[in-house]
C-alpha cells in the first residue's frame, strides 16, 4: 500500500457527480460542485497565512457548520495534516496538543476563539478568512494512501492523550468495509450531529465524497428536531451513542419512523440490553457497532440481517478486518472473556512521536485495544468493559457497563455511571454515580433496592451518589476514570 495513491476525493467526486447533493444544512442544500468551489476558494484564502510556514501540520478547532466542512476538505487540498482540536479541552490539554505536534497554525470557529487565547499559536478565525485574499496554491491531483490526513488525539480514558495518525489509506478502507456491511444507496443521506473533530463525525465526511452521499448536519444534537426529520423520509442512516438514542427514543413516544430510515449506527461502548429492547420493539434498525480513534470508526458492526438474532452484540469484524481475543498471551475460545484485539487496513500506523505505546500497543500488525470481551461459537464479539474500568472486588470481575444497562432501565434515572471505589474488605467495590430525572425523589435505598433483584451480590453497588452530571469526553465515553478521581479527593462524599 506504501506506493498507492488515488485520485484526489473531492476532485473526482466533484467530476463524477457534480449534481449531487453533498450537504444539507438548516438553511440549504450543497451540491458537490458547490462544495468543490468553496473548498478550493477557502484553502486559497488559508495558503495566505501558511505559505511561508513550512508545517506539515494545522490545528482545526472547529463546529458542526459548513464552513467547518469547507476547511476539512481545503486542508487536504493544501496537503497538509489536520490536528483536529477539541474545544472542550482545558487551556492545559490544549496546550498539551499544540506543544506535541508542534503547531503553528490554528482555524478557530469564532465561538471558541477566547479557548486559544493564551496559546503560542497564530490563530487565525473563520470570519477572518471572508475577508482574506486568496494565495495561489497547486491543487494535488492524487492523495497517497500512506499519507497521513489526520490526527485526533485519544480522548486520555486512561492517561495523557496520544496523536492517533490516521492515513488516506485508513478513512479509505474505513468507508469500504462499512459499504459492504450496510450497502450503499444513491438515496442515502447521513445525520450528522456527532462532532466533525471527534473520528465519528469525521468519517461521515469521508464517507461523503467516496461514496457520493448527501450529509445532513446539525450543529449539535437536538431530538425533537432530529426526530421530526427521521419522521419525514429525509434521513436513511444516523451515527449515535446511548444517550443520544435514550432521547431520541423518549422524544418518540409511540410514534413511529419512516419507512426510508433503514440505519441507526450505535456506539461509544456497550449499549444498555434494555435500551436495544425498547429500539427492537418500536422498530427502530439499530445496529451496534465497535471502533475507535485508532481504526478510524468501525471495525466491527452487526449485520442488519443479525440485528434482532443477536441483540446486544457488535457483530463480526467489517469485510477488510480481522479481530480476536487474547488471554493469558494465548488465543481465548469461544466465550472466553479477554482483550479486544484488532486488524486491518483501517488501523493506525499508530501514535505520533510515542515510540512506548507504538511498542506496547502494536504486535505484528494486531492493536492491543485495552477493551474486554468475549465472542461467541459464531464468532459475534460481545464487549464488556475497559480493561482500565474493570473492578475487581474480592476477586470477582465487575463491569461497571454491566451494572450501568441495569440501572438505565429504572425510569426515575435520567444518566449513570460506575466506577470502583476502594473497600478494605473487598479491595474496591462499586459506587453508582446517578442523574436524577427532573423532579424525581428517588433515594439511594430505591437505587440499592432495585439492583438487589437484577444483580449477583458482587455486582451490586455498595454506594449511589446523585450529581448533577456524568463527565463524558467527547465521544460521550463515560470517564470514570474521573469519577474515581472525584470520589477520592471527596468531591462526591455525602451528595447522596
Amino acid at each position: 500500500m506504501t506506493s498507492q495513491q488515488m485520485p484526489n476525493w473531492l476532485k473526482q467526486r466533484t467530476y463524477l457527480t457534480p449534481g449531487r447533493v453533498a450537504m444539507k444544512s438548516d438553511d440549504r442544500d450543497y451540491t458537490f460542485k458547490e462544495l468543490w468551489e468553496m473548498t478550493v476558494e477557502t484553502a486559497g484564502k488559508i495558503n495566505t497565512y501558511i505559505k511561508d510556514s513550512r508545517a506539515s501540520f494545522i490545528g482545526l478547532m472547529i463546529g458542526n457548520t459548513v464552513e467547518a466542512v469547507t476547511i476539512i476538505h481545503a486542508v487536504q487540498q493544501l496537503g497538509l495534516k489536520a490536528v483536529l482540536l477539541n474545544h472542550r479541552l482545558s487551556p492545559g490539554e490544549l496546550a498539551f496538543q499544540i506543544r506535541d505536534v508542534n503547531l503553528g497554525t490554528v482555524i478557530v470557529d469564532d465561538a471558541f476563539y477566547e479557548k486559544l487565547q493564551d496559546q503560542n499559536v497564530q490563530k487565525v478565525k473563520i470570519s477572518d478568512l471572508d475577508c482574506t485574499s486568496l494565495t495561489h496554491f497547486e491543487i494535488k491531483d492524487h492523495f497517497q494512501l500512506d499519507g497521513v490526513c489526520s490526527v485526533m488525539y485519544t480522548s486520555g480514558t486512561t492517561g495523557a492523550p496520544k496523536g492517533v495518525l490516521q492515513t488516506y489509506g485508513n478513512h479509505w478502507w474505513s468507508a469500504i468495509g462499512s459499504s459492504l456491511n450496510l450497502g450503499i444507496s444513491e438515496n442515502d443521506t447521513w445525520l450528522c450531529s456527532v462532532p466533525l473533530f471527534h473520528i465519528s463525525g469525521y468519517s461521515i465526511l469521508m464517507r461523503s465524497v467516496i461514496y457520493g452521499m448527501g450529509v445532513r448536519l446539525f450543529e449539535k444534537f437536538d431530538a425533537g428536531r432530529i426526530t421530526k426529520e427521521l419522521k419525514d423520509g429525509s434521513i436513511t442512516i444516523m451515527s449515535a451513542v446511548s444517550n443520544m438514542l435514550q432521547r431520541l427514543v423518549k422524544d418518540l413516544d409511540d410514534g413511529s419512523y419512516h419507512e426510508n430510515f433503514r440505519c441507526m449506527l450505535l456506539g461509544g461502548g456497550p449499549a444498555p440490553l434494555p435500551l436495544l429492547e425498547v429500539c427492537r420493539d418500536k422498530h427502530i434498525p439499530v445496529f451496534q457497532t465497535y471502533g475507535m480513534t485508532e481504526t478510524s470508526s468501525q471495525i466491527v458492526t452487526l449485520s442488519p440481517e443479525y440485528s434482532l438474532s443477536k441483540l446486544g452484540s457488535a457483530g463480526k469484524p467489517l469485510f477488510p478486518s480481522q479481530l480476536k481475543i487474547m488471554k493469558d498471551d494465548n488465543e481465548a475460545g469461544a466465550g472466553e472473556e479477554g482483550e479486544i484485539f484488532v486488524k486491518g487496513p483501517n488501523v493506525t500506523e499508530g501514535y505520533y512521536k510515542r515510540e512506548e505505546a507504538n511498542h506496547k500497543s502494536f504486535h505484528d500488525g494486531w492493536l492491543s485495544t485495552g477493551d474486554i470481551g468475549y465472542v461467541d461459537e459464531e464468532g459475534f464479539l460481545f464487549v464488556l468493559d475497559r480493561r482500565s474500568d474493570l473492578i475487581i472486588s474480592g476477586g470477582e470481575n465487575v463491569y461497571p457497563a454491566e451494572i450501568e444497562s441495569v440501572l438505565t432501565s429504572h425510569p426515575g434515572i435520567e444518566d449513570v455511571g460506575v466506577a470502583g471505589i476502594p473497600s478494605e474488605q473487598w479491595g474496591q467495590v462499586p459506587c453508582a454515580f446517578i442523574v436524577k430525572g427532573r423532579g424525581d425523589t428517588l433515594s439511594e435505598d430505591d437505587v440499592l433496592s432495585f439492583c438487589k433483584s437484577r444483580l449477583a451480590s458482587y455486582k451490586q453497588p455498595e454506594r449511589c451518589v446523585f450529581v448533577d452530571e456524568i463527565p463524558r469526553n467527547a465521544s460521550n465515553k463515560i470517564l470514570r476514570r474521573v469519577l474515581r478521581d472525584h470520589w477520592e479527593k471527596g468531591v462526591y462524599r455525602g451528595e447522596s
